[in-house]
């Protein structure tokens, strides 16, 4: 509830929030608000000369190139878009958790390997890596989720490792070890909360780049297959029409851009709120 408060002190936070929780409301009530099916190539959605119908009449946004209702396939679209932000940036998190806070407290040669793992892992680029392993595996939406969270994972696991090494010396946990608690207790019991915060603002912050990896890679045509929509196939699909009928590229990216820069928001206030060392340093 404080951070809640605390969140609606800020101008940003509360337009990030709105926004994400705009962008989340329809793509659940997707089935119920869509006037057409997605993938429905309707007899009446093209011109005369077989062009995508432009915004406006019983088409909101208009028509794409098969003659499919764009609004429908934009609110369908975020399911699949948030589906893949949610469950890889949940399954990053949470891999770079684990892999940092073993290798910030085990040290030694177990701490070693792990980070010289993650170091290699970082050499790569994660753009250049996501589109080698999608190429490899057959794309589809759990795939795209599973290739993503597999490239995100390092960034989180090396915050994650600077903190573990940095509360293991602090003198509560020296006194834990003294009365002789395991290391399972001292690990979930006294490390593992002061790092929740940490995994909740990177978690959020994750977020806007799954989202955008995600677009990315469907947009290159590795990423979620058609005809199931997304917001970067969507794109991919038109972008031959691009002077003909920019509604069919501009309004999916604005969608893009503007659900990425909400989770931002919303993630860059809850690290002011939750690490308050941050305060002011955005």
């Amino acid at each position: 509830m404080r951070v809640l408060k605390e969140m609606l002190r800020q101008p940003s936070a509360v337009f990030g929030l709105l926004v994400v929780v705009t962008v989340i409301v329809l793509a659940i009530a997707a089935p119920w608000i869509a006037p057409f099916d997605p993938d429905n190539q309707m007899f009446d959605g093209l011109t005369l000369e077989g062009a995508p119908m432009p915004p406006g009449g019983q088409f909101l946004l208009g028509t794409d190139t098969l003659g499919r209702d764009l609004f429908s396939r934009l609110l369908y679209g975020a399911r699949t878009s948030l589906v893949i932000g949610l469950v890889a940036n949940g399954i990053a998190v949470a891999i770079g958790l684990l892999v940092g806070i073993v290798a910030g407290y085990l040290r030694g040669f177990a701490s070693s390997v792990l980070m010289r793992f993650t170091d290699l892992m970082m050499a790569f680029p994660a753009l250049l890596l996501a589109i080698v392993l999608a190429a490899l595996l057959r794309p589809s939406l759990w795939i795209v989720a599973m290739v993503i969270a597999l490239v995100n994972w390092v960034q989180v696991a090396r915050i994650i490792y600077t903190e573990t090494r940095a509360l293991s010396e602090r003198d509560f946990i020296m006194a834990e070890r003294s009365l002789g608690a395991g290391h399972f207790r001292v690990l979930f019991l006294h490390i593992l909360p002061h790092l929740v915060p940490t995994a909740i603002v990177w978690g959020t912050l994750g977020i806007a780049t799954t989202v955008l990896l995600e677009a990315t890679l469907s947009f290159l045509g590795i990423g979620v297959q058609p005809p199931q929509p997304s917001w970067g196939n969507i794109i991919f699909e038109s972008q031959s029409y691009f002077q003909a009928a920019p509604w069919l590229v501009f309004v999916p990216g604005f969608v893009i851009l503007l659900t990425a820069l909400s989770f931002n928001l919303v993630g860059d206030a809850l690290r002011d709120i939750l690490d308050p060392t941050q305060r002011g340093r955005n």
